[in-house]
């Protein structure tokens, strides 16, 4: 008796979804006709090549697929073509027109991603539109992801070997005048070297056949190693010392992973993404090369203007962000500056605070309370720029000695000099009144539920901590495609449950914090033993 082979005939094969996924799918699409992307996607859809033709599936509905696959699945390009064979909520998108993942590829080479930027914007937008998001509090963080290289496949930027080379190479050209000027560059450049073995070969009469032999030799060599290095030195530009050789835009970095794990020197392939989060929704990315986040700081501030005309009211970022120039950026824009600096920490639990604060009166004032006044000092001049010096005497008495002087040789001295950047300390100052009231409490609180939870979902639960794409442009638009897909998840969390994302809110009745107590003695306990550790090294 068959036992498997024994089937029901179906006169209608069923392909039907379930109800309520259905009309979350009828919605979504509701969703993307409203947003007007498909006003790009128009212009692809007519194949204005001599043959003819067009596209062998509905584009519109491709591109609905490939959200649907980058926001629940975390899908690859073969999985979506596999789902849309066996998935009924991806037959139901394609409209059970079966593609392979070349389909999808080049969709995504050829439209994605040269307006990936307007896609992005025009669906944040819509987003906004339906969860009625105001742009008051943003939130700014950045984490390194890793690129789709071989480890040891990087190089190094030879600017060293190319300083010592441009040496020998002056020694050579100098010996037989085969320059007309005298003038030297710290980098030889290679036309340079063509142009002094020109000379050289005009010169062969007037020169001993062996030493010209040798001469055109070694000429020749280092003009061939010239190339070498200004070809990698052009790879990595001007802002960075490192490519790899299967991606030229990945950049040496150590990852997050490396430093908790004591391995800081060991460097990895990898790209600096930025997000400007809103409201648990990503409205802004930036991608870079940076190995700091300081730099990224307003290209993303300037990205998320580009795609809103407007800057966010509040700007929240942790103590990579707070620098001078992104202070300025805030001020000149009328952002409300909530960016930490590096010495917030020390200074709120006080355990490491600054020697000195500044005054409204552009005075300073020190730990123990005196009062300093700026002075000029003959023969010599502020490290920084628009710095200017402070004199505070009375430090023999002071019980803080230890711990200001702490890096300080000559501790005989009754007085110590600040070099002190005002505009930088009135910025600051004005940052740490704006992080210590009840709003900004309320908006650190959410800050680490916020944009620290975006990057948290996207490498930890949907477990994207490596691109699969390689060079900027692919790894910008499978960004956008990862944080695109994060954001229609959490509208479909919308369409089934019709509530949005709670965060806290400060009680009317919330105290501002203040700076903890600075305790003398502790502090000159700490300066004692950092001074002796300083001097023992």
């Amino acid at each position: 008796m068959p036992y498997f082979i024994t089937s029901k005939v179906f006169l209608t094969p069923s392909f039907e979804l379930d109800v309520k996924e259905r009309e979350k799918i009828d919605r979504f699409l509701l969703f993307l006709e409203a947003s007007g992307v498909g006003s790009i996607i128009s212009k692809y859809v007519k194949n204005r090549s001599t043959k003819g033709g067009r596209p062998n599936c509905n584009y519109y509905r491709l591109f609905a697929t490939i959200l649907f696959g980058f926001a629940f699945d975390n899908y690859t390009l073969r999985e979506i073509e596999s789902a849309c064979k066996f998935d009924l909520r991806y037959i139901t998108l394609m409209e059970q027109t079966r593609i392979d993942y070349t389909t999808i590829s080049k969709f995504i080479n050829k439209v994605i991603l040269p307006n990936e930027k307007d896609i992005f914007s025009l669906v944040c937008l819509q987003i906004k539109k339906e969860f009625e998001i105001d742009f008051d509090d943003a939130f700014i963080d950045g984490t390194k992801y890793e690129a789709n290289c071989n480890k040891y496949k990087f190089v190094w930027k030879p600017t060293t070997f190319h300083e010592k080379i441009s040496v020998k190479a002056y020694e050579l050209i100098f010996k037989y005048n085969l320059l007309s000027s005298n003038k030297t560059e710290s980098l030889i450049r290679s036309s340079t070297i063509a142009t002094a073995i020109t000379n050289l070969q005009a010169k062969k009469n007037e020169i001993i056949l062996t030493d010209f032999d040798n001469t055109y030799k070694a000429l020749t060599s280092i003009l061939t190693k010239v190339l070498e290095y200004e070809t990698k030195e052009e790879i990595c530009g001007e802002n960075r010392k490192s490519y790899y050789k299967t991606d030229h835009d990945a950049t040496a970095m150590a990852l997050k992973a490396d430093y908790y794990a004591g391995l800081g020197t060991h460097m990895h392939a990898a790209y600096n993404v930025q997000a400007l989060v809103i409201r648990g929704i990503v409205f802004s990315y930036y991608i870079s090369q940076s190995r700091t986040d300081y730099d990224d700081f307003i290209p993303v501030l300037e990205a998320f203007y580009q795609n809103y005309n407007v800057y966010p009211k509040r700007v929240c970022a942790d103590a990579g962000y707070g620098v001078l120039k992104n202070y300025k950026f805030l001020k000149d824009n009328n952002i409300e500056n909530y960016v930490k600096n590096q010495s917030w920490e020390g200074n709120v639990s006080g355990s490491y605070p600054d020697s000195y604060t500044i005054n409204s009166d552009d005075t300073i004032t020190c730990l123990n309370g005196l009062i300093g006044e700026a002075i000029k000092i003959e023969n010599r001049h502020p490290k920084k720029s628009n710095a200017v010096f402070f004199r505070i005497d009375g430090c023999n008495n002071c019980s803080f000695k230890s711990f200001c002087k702490r890096y300080m040789h000559n501790q005989d001295d009754d007085f110590k000099i600040f070099e002190v950047n005002k505009e930088f300390q009135h910025l600051k100052l004005e940052a740490w009144n704006n992080l210590l009231s009840p709003k900004g409490i309320e908006i650190r609180v959410n800050r680490s539920i916020q944009v620290e939870g975006v990057f948290g979902i996207i490498k930890q639960d949907y477990g994207r901590t490596r691109f699969n794409r390689r060079g900027m442009e692919r790894v910008k638009t499978e960004t956008m495609l990862y944080f695109l897909g994060l954001n229609i998840a959490k509208l479909f969390r919308y369409y089934e449950t019709g509530k949005l994302n709670k965060f806290w809110i400060a009680p009317d009745d919330l105290e501002p914090q203040t700076m903890k107590k600075v305790s003398a003695k502790r502090l000159s306990k700490k300066g004692s033993k950092q001074r002796d550790k300083q001097f023992q090294s």
